[in-house]
């Protein structure tokens, strides 16, 4: 396998590595977006001590988003790396590299649920924030 060879539908391992550079890079302007646009719905403090801790939740799920594709490019460079030995075994995860990699899913799963749970929360206390 090559870092140019396809390691999912579309996607190569460079194309990966570019994917994690461009999320980094294009974090702080979808974190700016955001402020800006939730600013004009802040009309007390109450909003802000609702509004606060969601931002920062955003912020925290975007970077284990980043810190899994990381893990990920890193699953697929060792891949790449032990393909040129042309070992068939070497293709395989060990159990805890699999363990690691499904707790790590579970985990961006439950905070998903719990940020979707804030929002509605939100939404329901701030008549400002509610969907026209």
């Amino acid at each position: 396998m090559k870092s140019k060879d396809e390691i999912f539908e579309g996607k190569s391992f460079q194309d990966l590595t570019h994917d994690i550079y461009k999320n980094t890079t294009d974090r702080k302007d979808q974190i700016d977006l955001l402020i800006s646009e939730i600013h004009g719905f802040i009309t007390t403090i109450d909003d802000v001590i609702l509004v606060a801790p969601i931002i920062k939740e955003y912020m925290d799920v975007a970077v284990k988003n980043d810190e899994h594709l990381v893990k990920l490019a890193g699953v697929i460079q060792r891949i790449i790396a032990k393909s040129s030995g042309g070992d068939e075994e070497s293709f395989l995860l060990s159990d805890a590299e699999k363990e690691d990699l499904i707790s790590a899913l579970q985990e961006d799963v439950e905070d998903i649920q719990r940020e979707a749970d804030k929002i509605d929360a939100l939404k329901e206390k701030s008549p400002n924030l509610r969907e026209n």
